[in-house]
């Protein structure tokens, strides 16, 4: 059953941007942190973006000074902006509800394990 709906993915040209958003349900929003991981299928799924109660936000070195996580805690909502879009950023990206504790490092170590919800995933394509 999905709990966390993602929207906003797409193709784009390289250098463009996307704004990914994803709905939370009160309980998960108001019990866990955020995040945003991305995966092409075959491969292990990575954490690029994770978001604390506080606001402090964590970011792969990938995506670091390209991606910003922010939330709309009125609207539960999660946002991932993603600027200067390049190829290598061709992915599923999936938003995730963890455990605060170490949230950051949960996401930028890519601890699948301890993450308690997914989105469905959308896709982004970046053409060249």
């Amino acid at each position: 059953q999905v709990q966390l709906v993602e929207s906003g993915g797409g193709s784009v040209q390289s250098g463009g941007s996307l704004k990914l958003s994803c709905a939370v349900p009160g309980y998960i929003y108001s019990r866990y942190c955020m995040g945003w991981f991305r995966q092409v299928q075959g491969t292990k799924r990575e954490g690029i973006a994770g978001v604390a109660k506080d606001g402090t936000t964590t970011y792969a070195s990938s995506v670091k000074g390209r991606f910003t996580i922010s939330q709309d805690s009125a609207k539960r909502t999660v946002f991932l902006q993603m600027n200067n879009l390049k190829p290598e950023d061709t992915f599923t990206y999936f938003c995730a509800a963890g455990p605060c504790g170490d949230w950051g490092n949960t996401v930028v170590d890519g601890l699948l394990d301890v993450v308690v919800y997914w989105g469905q995933g959308t896709q982004v394509t970046v053409s060249s």
